[in-house]
Formats: C-alpha cells, structure tokens, sequence
C-alpha cells in the first residue's frame, strides 16, 4: 500500500508532536513543583482513597506511625517503592528534593 503525500505528511506531523510530548516533561523537570502540584498529579490517586493500603491523606493515624520513622525513611520509600507504591510513586519526573516536598506535603496535611 502506498503512502499518498498527505498520508505523509500526517505521519510526519504525528512524529513530531509524540517527540515533542515526550522530551516536555523533561523541559518541566529543572523546575521545582510544589508539594500541593506534586500530590494533585501523581500522590492522589492513591493516597487520596489509600489504595491498597497507602496512607490516606489528611488522616493522622494513617501518617503518624510512618511520621514516626523519619523523613528519611519516607524519601527512601517513595524512591523505591514499597508494597504496592511503585518506585518513585509513578513519577518518574521528580527529583528526590520534589518527592520530598510531596511528603512533606502530605505530612502537613495530615498532622490536624
């Protein structure tokens, strides 16, 4: 089957903007998000419900016995994952200082 010059055109159209959406988050990933941008596009999902078991956000007895191990513990987690949280939490984007500040996030919004 032979491709007709618009058909082309459209394929070459179509290659260029995938390239462009997948090299755009890396553009994004030199700028520091906030925890509440962080938790709203990747934390929610989950934590929002406590998804096979995830810490629900807002609830202190969810947080607090994971408080209690320390931050670096928690960063540890969220890097490489635990249980059902994939490592990095699906957000393969974010540095460890943004990860940190995700829970540091959910972590202040959970200690009412």
């Amino acid at each position: 089957m032979a491709l007709t010059s618009k058909r082309l055109h459209q394929g070459i159209q179509l290659i260029i903007l995938y390239t462009a959406l997948f090299l755009l988050p890396s553009n994004y990933a030199n700028a520091q998000r906030t925890g509440d941008q962080l938790f709203n596009t990747y934390c929610i999902a989950c934590h929002m419900s406590g998804v096979a078991g995830a810490p629900k956000f807002g609830d202190n007895t969810d947080w607090q016995p994971r408080i209690n191990k320390g931050i670096d513990k928690l960063l540890s987690n969220a890097i490489n994952g635990i249980k059902a949280m994939p490592p990095r939490g699906f957000c393969m984007d974010c540095s460890d200082d943004e990860l940190k500040i995700a829970i540091q996030y959910m972590i202040e919004n959970s200690q009412k």
